[in-house]
């Protein structure tokens, strides 16, 4: 059974337990005499509900062979678990396998968004992404590899809008509450492009950033307690002001950066090529490693993702051009896509591989 079968039994679950509650009179237990509400079964129901849910969603939507696509074909490799999703949410997108741009191989993946929304609809977004098939999805509180190389089409855009080109999420059931923002997201605005973790909301540390830099041991968050979340800034580009900063207000030690003294590339330079460790943790026991080009951007460690009621078991990775509507059309090409829990997999550098280790997250090996 999969995730959108356990969701389907749970769904009927539902429907039939509120039946019960709605029709069954309070009467005593068989063996106490004690009066049994109807809502004490309801929950005892619900209990059995959840508990098969869980346990199906997590013994059978595991998956942690290898996917790579190198998108050289007419089509999404079987090789690569991949699928574009067809929804009104995608409706402003295309996607194009062509050879004209392209890192490696025979050919690349053109994604595009065209202007659809209103102006001023801030409830609107204009998306065309690549997602994981749900039978293959990995755990949430598993560690595993992600590699994908991004390349800006012409023209790139300047404004200071809501862009992001790669986004992790944890699944969320149908009976979830709220809006729960990726995990870990890379965005991009104004020229610069930037890497966001989020989790739900604690409370900040004392400390205030000081042009937009926080002490040692904290990190930039932007609070936002109304949808029990935060966001920390973990990757900054160059050129970063702390103008930019103007949501990123508060400091938090519950996510911890280690810089490692290497830039993110400038997205005019051309093809960028990320490798990702994803190892989300909303208990504090959350890993992230960002590489790009060959070269470790970022560690961090700490509070990642989150833990709200109706959550799912998976971690999913979705990729594409996601935004707020703008008047224009937006093109990204993606190239060599892959995933793994080996890290060399990945990264293809067995002494970066070695010293991620040493920070201390199990790799599998080869």
């Amino acid at each position: 059974m999969n995730i959108e079968m356990a969701f389907s039994f749970q769904s009927t679950m539902f429907d039939f337990l509120k039946h019960e509650v709605v029709y069954m009179s309070p009467k005593p237990h068989h063996k106490t005499g004690i009066v049994v509400s109807g809502i004490y079964v309801f929950r005892s129901w619900l209990s059995t509900a959840f508990f098969l849910c869980a346990a199906y969603s997590t013994a059978h939507t595991a998956d942690m062979s290898k996917l790579h696509d190198g998108f050289d074909g007419a089509d999404f490799s079987s090789a690569g678990g991949l699928y574009y999703r067809e929804n009104r949410e995608q409706s402003a997108g295309t996607y194009r396998f062509q050879n004209a741009v392209k890192r490696t191989g025979a050919g690349a993946l053109e994604l595009s968004v065209k202007s659809l929304c209103k102006p001023l609809d801030g409830a609107c977004s204009e998306r065309a992404e690549i997602w994981e098939k749900t039978k293959l999805l990995v755990p949430y509180d598993v560690p595993v590899w992600y590699g994908f190389a991004v390349k800006f089409g012409e023209p790139i855009p300047v404004d200071n809008h809501r862009y992001l080109i790669a986004q992790w999420k944890r699944e969320i059931g149908p009976y979830a509450q709220g809006d729960f923002s990726p995990y870990l997201g890379f965005r991009y605005s104004g020229g610069k492009l930037f890497v966001t973790v989020e989790t739900n909301y604690h409370e900040p540390s004392d400390a205030q950033p000081v042009a937009g830099v926080c002490p040692v041991g904290t990190t930039p968050v932007w609070l936002r307690q109304d949808t029990n979340q935060m966001r920390a800034l973990v990757v900054k580009p160059v050129g970063w002001m702390p103008a930019d900063e103007e949501r990123y207000t508060s400091c938090t030690d519950k996510v911890i950066v280690t810089d490692h003294g290497n830039p993110l590339p400038e997205v005019a330079s051309g093809w960028i090529d990320f490798a990702v460790l994803s190892k989300p943790g909303p208990d504090g026991s959350g890993h992230i490693e960002v590489f790009a080009n060959g070269k470790w951007i970022v560690t961090v460690r700490g509070t990642i993702g989150h833990a709200d009621f109706g959550l799912g078991k998976n971690q999913y990775f979705k990729f594409g051009p996601y935004r707020d509507g703008a008047p224009d059309k937006w093109t990204l090409y993606y190239d060599d896509f892959v995933r793994s829990p080996v890290c060399e997999d990945v990264l293809k550098d067995k002494e970066a591989c070695r010293l991620v280790a040493a920070h201390g997250v199990a790799q599998s090996t080869p």
